[in-house]
């Protein structure tokens, strides 16, 4: 049998089209074959709404995943200011201890702490945009999936309506009455 919804609407489509013309236009069709396609379609429709949520859940781990990247480059920027910061003080207390040097000890160790929270400002703010860029390309990556499959299965749903008026139409079963239709044919109608 076919592998997706589209291919079976495919068939199904193919077989009504190629049925024989009789007199006054109707023409006749495989009804148990027609009807097996149908109900492949719709046995796979719920596999291809559940491809959908897996795409959903394969963003929020991507999501997840690119917040803890953030968060690890962040602890680092901290960790590497706080060794540059302490680095910066051990070089100013030797200095301090070192009598005649006191004062360019000073400015020294300043400079480095002030380089090191630089430094560390923009490793976070580096991580944050990071972080941010990952997250809006996941977002348009998943969206931009969500909106093909609900097309996809828009479009699906729309032929195989059209494919059973079709169907109806050219079967004669137009004036079905409402106590023998289904759920579907009542939810079509309205």
């Amino acid at each position: 049998m076919a592998n997706s919804v589209m291919e079976l609407l495919d068939m199904l489509y193919e077989m009504i089209d190629d049925a024989k013309g009789g007199l006054g236009g109707q023409c006749k069709i495989e009804r148990d074959k027609a009807l097996d396609i149908l109900d492949e379609v719709r046995g796979r429709f719920p596999a291809e709404i559940s491809e959908a949520r897996k795409m959903m859940e394969t963003r929020s781990e991507f999501m997840e995943n690119a917040k803890a990247d953030a968060e690890r480059f962040r602890k680092q920027a901290e960790a590497d200011a706080d060794q540059l910061g302490k680095r910066a003080e051990d070089q100013a207390r030797h200095m301090i201890n070192e009598h005649e040097i006191t004062a360019a000890a000073r400015i020294q160790a300043n400079e480095k702490v002030r380089q090191a929270e630089m430094k560390s400002k923009e490793l976070v703010t580096t991580a944050e945009r990071r972080a941010n860029e990952l997250k809006s390309v996941a977002n348009e990556y998943c969206e931009d999936a969500l909106r093909r499959t609900e097309e996809a299965v828009a479009e699906a749903l729309n032929e195989v309506r059209q494919s059973r008026s079709k169907f109806r139409s050219l079967a004669g079963l137009s004036n079905v009455s409402r106590a023998n239709k289904t759920a579907y044919d009542v939810a079509e109608e309205e």
